[in-house]
């Protein structure tokens, strides 16, 4: 699972000219499913957004998180952040998780913002999305569920 987060002091979706949801500070999540993720990465994940420290306390110091800051959630998948461009010039999906699958955690997610309390709106799963954002900072930091595996570099895994 790859979480594509953008620190917003605004954010929307529009699918064919239709508003379907606005947030104003928080986070704009762009959120993609690997073929291999199931619903146990999901919690981990989830706490780890919600808890990082990414928004600027008094002195100016990213010390406080989107929890700390009452902020809002916008939640939009987006099976791209799994494109393959090693090979030509057309980005492969093979990695990516099947639609059907990738929606049943994209919903199972949402699910798990919400017990945060916080304001979580979404995006239209699979719909054509444009989708609209003022960066603040700007800040964006890619989070992906194999980070919370420990490894170092060896000679066969550089």
């Amino acid at each position: 699972m790859r979480l594509l987060i953008q620190r917003v002091n605004a954010a929307s979706v529009t699918v064919g000219n239709k508003k379907v949801s606005h947030i104003d500070r928080g986070i704009l999540l762009l959120c993609g499913f690997h073929k291999s993720d199931t619903i146990g990465n999901i919690p981990k994940m989830a706490e780890k957004c919600l808890n990082l420290r990414v928004f600027e306390d008094a002195e100016g110091k990213m010390n406080l998180s989107l929890m700390e800051i009452n902020g809002s959630l916008l939640v939009v998948s987006q099976f791209t952040l799994y494109a393959d461009c090693r090979k030509g010039r057309r980005p492969s999906f093979d990695s990516s998780m099947p639609p059907d699958d990738a929606q049943r955690l994209y919903n199972a997610l949402i699910a798990e913002f919400r017990k945060s309390g916080l304001n979580v709106a979404k995006g239209i799963f699979g719909a054509k999305m444009e989708v609209e954002l003022v960066n603040d900072g700007p800040v964006t930091i890619m989070l992906d569920n194999g980070a919370f595996q420990e490894s170092r570099p060896t000679p066969s895994n550089i």
